[in-house]
């Protein structure tokens, strides 16, 4: 049954609030904007239908607060809600809160996010779905130190200890002997339960020089799954990403359709619906799963430009129970795409660069688009991600696309703080990042920090 949102809040801040907005608005949708007393002059509070503020600057005390999210919903008698990406955006217990409420979560079920979000069943769901996984302990991890050495060994050094419930590469320790196992179990164990909460971990292959590659889903709530191609997220410093864009380079139009084939069947399997993301390191032509985002990804405008489709939208439109309105078949992957994520920090150092903006001018043309919150006067707070702005460009060829891009940063201009613009005019004027197919280590080994 087809249930129409006639008004929708959005539980998130800065870019990706606007990109909602802005959709709600093409959809006839009312939005509610929340916001923290740091960001009462953001530009989407601004132009929401209503706005209400849930709380002081801290995001535990605004952004992460569900109980005021979930009231704010109630005195402006929303009907949905839409996380965005990150603060709730993939927390199990929230979906659920929305849910018991009688909200509608823009974005699959609780109990689907539990399931992947745990990185232990996420890998068992999708070992049973076929999808290729990291050989690793197929497990969590227990204190018997003879039976981990054994695992390890099985496994083949150099092996990754990661935690369960981790993610933004945090709870993570790289182990090359035995010698060094007990202590990094033990070291990855207390900072997972301090940082996550779950004190669970598991261990994997170290992967030495992969490329990260992610496949978009896009699915309903009728058991209809399509993907969308791949992304190469690969220009990464701290395992955070940089630079993305689609189609990723060298995977061929047959290795595509199998993996996301593959992705396709896991997400059936499970009942998912709404739009989500296989993430894979793919190292001499193979991949191995290594989780899946349950919400939609900062770069999603990379695979939206190659595909002309609106993942924004699907998401409201798996929300109101519609059918799916594409076959994979209809799905054609046209040009090339990248996406910069410009942030307010130092270039070199990458400390933050709150501060006001004196002045702002976006770069332009054909097959540029860029998705920010930021204007004249605005200030950048010192509360949250560094992130202010994505430039996203498209063309017909990764040639003409990286032309494009060198083009559209040069002309970008921000005065009143530091931005990494100059690192990413750097990286496309880099000859390996030009001819594509660089690892994610890469970049970290270019600026000196491994």
């Amino acid at each position: 049954m087809v249930t129409p949102i006639k008004k929708l809040l959005i539980a998130n801040r800065g870019e990706i609030a606007l990109r909602i907005m802005r959709c709600c608005r093409d959809l006839g949708i009312q939005t509610v904007a929340v916001y923290s007393t740091a960001d009462r002059d953001l530009k989407h509070v601004r132009l929401a239908d209503e706005a209400v503020c849930i709380g002081p600057p801290p995001s535990a005390k605004s952004y992460l607060n569900v109980p005021a999210i979930i009231s704010a919903a109630e005195i402006t008698r929303s009907e949905a809600i839409h996380p965005g990406y990150g603060f709730l955006a993939e927390n199990a217990d929230f979906a659920e809160r929305v849910e018991s409420s009688g909200f509608k979560f823009i974005g699959p079920t609780s109990d689907t996010i539990r399931l992947m979000g745990d990185k232990v069943s996420a890998i068992a769901e999708m070992k049973a779905a076929g999808v290729p996984c990291v050989p690793g302990s197929d497990g969590p991890l227990g204190n018997d130190i003879a039976k981990n050495i054994k695992i390890a060994n099985k496994i083949g050094y150099p092996i990754i200890i990661k935690a369960a419930g981790g993610g933004g590469g945090r709870g993570m320790r790289v182990v090359r002997s035995d010698d060094d196992l007990e202590e990094s179990i033990a070291m990855t164990q207390n900072e997972a339960g301090t940082a996550f909460g779950n004190p669970v971990v598991y261990m994997e292959k170290y992967l030495e020089t992969p490329r990260h590659i992610e496949f978009q889903v896009i699915c309903d709530e009728l058991g209809n799954a399509i993907h969308l191609g791949e992304r190469d997220c690969s220009m990464q410093r701290r395992h955070q990403k940089v630079v993305e864009e689609a189609p990723a380079p060298g995977i061929d139009a047959a290795t595509r359709a199998d993996m996301g084939a593959r992705c396709v069947e896991a997400c059936k399997r499970m009942g998912y619906h709404g739009a989500g993301t296989f993430e894979f390191l793919y190292e001499n032509g193979n991949f191995y799963f290594i989780e899946m985002n349950t919400r939609v990804q900062v770069e999603h405008p990379v695979t939206e430009m190659i595909t002309g489709i609106d993942i924004i939208k699907e998401q409201i439109f798996a929300a109101e129970g519609r059918e799916l309105r594409w076959k994979q078949e209809d799905i054609k992957i046209k040009g090339h795409a990248f996406e910069c994520r410009i942030n307010a920090e130092d270039p070199v150092t990458f400390m933050p660069s709150p501060g006001t903006i004196r002045q702002y001018h976006p770069a332009g043309g054909l097959g540029v688009r860029v998705e920010t919150h930021i204007y004249n006067g605005y200030t950048v707070p010192p509360h949250y991600d560094s992130m202010i702005a994505k430039l996203i460009v498209s063309a017909n060829t990764r040639e003409s696309a990286l032309a494009r891009m060198r083009g559209a940063l040069s002309e970008v201009f921000i005065d009143g703080i530091k931005t990494n613009i100059p690192l990413h005019i750097d990286i496309f004027n880099d000859p390996a990042f030009q001819e594509g197919g660089t690892n994610i280590h890469y970049l970290e080994k270019k600026l000196g920090l491994n």
